[in-house]
């Protein structure tokens, strides 16, 4: 078992998908990277990997660049290469269309729900047992669901998921510090 944690964000790589719903993963790596100014950055796994110290623990963030439907293999090689526990060192982060705007979901395991990074993921791993982080970015109504992810925010959906970002960042540090079942107490009822 390692000791080690690893927090995927999903996401598209490249500046066309920056500031879209479907890259909220990467944007809550991207303030945890803040954290730890000048952490330094490696092309690995097919992604980019940044060690951080959260609270006093080094922890692993990987941005897979595989493009969102195919982050299973970027996080299948890291699991196997750290010989990690996918139960208890991994937590993915993600964006989810039938969540309302902002709310926050942790579970421990299950379905993908439709969001295709997780399908990959479960079918790289052969589990569905590792926890997850999904942040609600609202239900796109008669918008086909992939444009709406794709899509940026609203100008008026701004502060929503700005603070939505501040408490994912929370939230995985309750994570790592306390444990999946604290996160799960404390941060499933933020939010929408």
């Amino acid at each position: 078992m390692s000791d080690r944690k690893v927090v995927v964000g999903l996401g598209n790589p490249g500046p066309k998908y920056e500031g879209t719903r479907h890259n909220v993963g990467f944007d809550v790596l991207d303030r945890l990277a803040q954290g730890s100014p000048g952490a330094p950055v490696s092309r690995k796994f097919d992604g980019f990997l940044a060690e951080v110290e959260i609270d006093f623990r080094r922890v692993l963030l990987l941005k897979p660049q595989t493009f969102m439907n195919l982050s299973g293999r970027s996080v299948r090689q890291a699991v196997q290469f750290y010989k990690l526990d996918p139960a208890t060192d991994l937590l993915v982060i993600c964006d989810d269309i039938s969540l309302p705007l902002g709310k926050l979901r942790i579970r421990p395991k299950g379905s993908d729900g439709g969001q295709k990074g997780l399908r990959d993921i479960i079918a790289q791993l052969g589990t569905q047992e590792f926890p997850r982080l999904r942040i609600g970015v609202g239900d796109p109504g008669p918008i086909d669901a992939a444009d709406y992810v794709l899509g940026r925010w609203r100008n008026t959906e701004r502060p929503v998921i700005e603070e939505s970002l501040i408490e994912a960042t929370q939230a995985v540090a309750v994570w790592v510090t306390q444990g999946l079942e604290a996160a799960m107490n404390r941060f499933n009822a933020v939010g929408g």
